[in-house]
């Protein structure tokens, strides 16, 4: 049985790609055992590679391998703000679970926060997937492993989110209910949906309101710069939804103004059958119209006419979100698993 001296830890190269391969699986299989094979949302191999080959203008990217007797049995990754939030790195670390228990994740985490140090960061976030019946803070039903190695590490939950699933196709009969309810509430609104990259004349409007997510959507105690806003920025992200082989499905409410008021985004792989949220938001200067029910609604039109073998959409939501969880209960979403985001200050 290996101990925690015996890890070797080496930077990982993507374009390796007999090395990123089995990183990927180290990550890929942790995620299944720590929530569920079904339930892991593990975007494919290929996109994966993309991603880390493809370098972007806002971050930077670093994944680690550790290796006992030349086999990769543990993970890591940092990724580095670059235009916003420069105090902040995002950390990543796993254990395959035929390795667990040996002292690997406490090795791997030590070096990946060395590496945040070096680069000047205080403020470290992490994300921790745990299954539903743990509860809230994870330590419900016996409690998440994951969690606990978080918590024994000095990160403290921020806030909680949840994973709800939502079975396709939706009734037309319920598209139509739910879309007449909104249509009362939003006169002198347009929506518009369209797949592929925001039109020029939307941009804009589409980059600001995207970029004040992570400011306006609830955030608990993790602490979040707001987006430098720039459509620069915005075709960048859709080159790289592009080169994944990623189709992305849009909606906005335009007020009289043509000023993007409200916005729902779906990204989905060109050979995947599932569909994933990446966003939803009302301005808060347009909220109380029901657009947030209207947007969605319109781009699960959309999603469900432009691709038809869609089995599911999966969509994360803070559990304080009451508002947009609401919206989703009546689509039909049902909760899945959770995620904890955790967050540590260095010294």
């Amino acid at each position: 049985m290996s101990s925690p001296g015996d890890l070797e830890i080496v930077t990982v190269d993507p374009f390796d790609d007999r090395l990123f391969e089995a990183w990927y699986a180290v990550y890929k299989a942790a995620l299944e055992a720590a929530v569920g094979v079904e339930e892991a949302q593990v975007y494919g191999l290929g996109e994966t590679r993309v991603q880390w080959q493809q370098p972007t203008s806002d971050e930077v990217r670093t994944a680690y391998a550790g290796l006992v007797d030349g086999e990769v049995v543990a993970m890591g990754a940092v990724d580095l703000p670059l235009l916003e939030n420069l105090t902040a790195a995002s950390v990543e670390v796993a254990v395959a679970p035929e390795h667990q228990r040996r002292g690997h994740g406490r090795t791997m985490l030590a070096h990946v926060e060395r590496a945040v140090a070096t680069a000047g960061r205080t403020r470290l976030t992490s994300e921790v997937v745990f299954r539903y019946e743990h509860g809230t803070s994870g330590h419900d039903a016996d409690g998440s492993r994951d969690v606990a190695f978080a918590e024994a590490a000095g990160y403290r939950l921020g806030i909680s989110d949840v994973q709800r699933w939502l079975d396709l196709p939706v009734a037309d009969a319920l598209l139509d209910e739910l879309a007449a309810e909104a249509a009362t509430r939003h006169e002198g609104y347009e929506l518009r949906s369209w797949a592929g990259p925001v039109p020029d004349e939307l941009a804009q409007g589409w980059a600001e309101l995207d970029g004040s997510l992570m400011t306006e959507a609830p955030m608990g105690e993790m602490e979040h710069e707001a987006m430098n806003v720039d459509v620069a920025r915005l075709r960048e992200q859709e080159e790289s939804i592009a080169r994944q082989q990623r189709t992305a499905y849009h909606s906005v409410a335009l007020d009289g103004a043509g000023t993007v008021a409200a916005y729902s985004m779906l990204v989905q792989g060109d050979a995947s059958t599932v569909a994933y949220q990446w966003g939803t938001l009302v301005h808060r200067d347009h909220r109380g119209h029901r657009l947030g029910l209207a947007v969605k609604v319109a781009n699960q039109r959309l999603l469900q006419r432009e691709r038809s073998d869609t089995t599911r959409v999966s969509t994360w939501n803070a559990e304080v979100n009451d508002h947009m969880i609401g919206v989703n209960e009546q689509l039909g979403f049902r909760p899945v698993s959770r995620m904890g985001e955790f967050q540590r200050f260095l010294a």
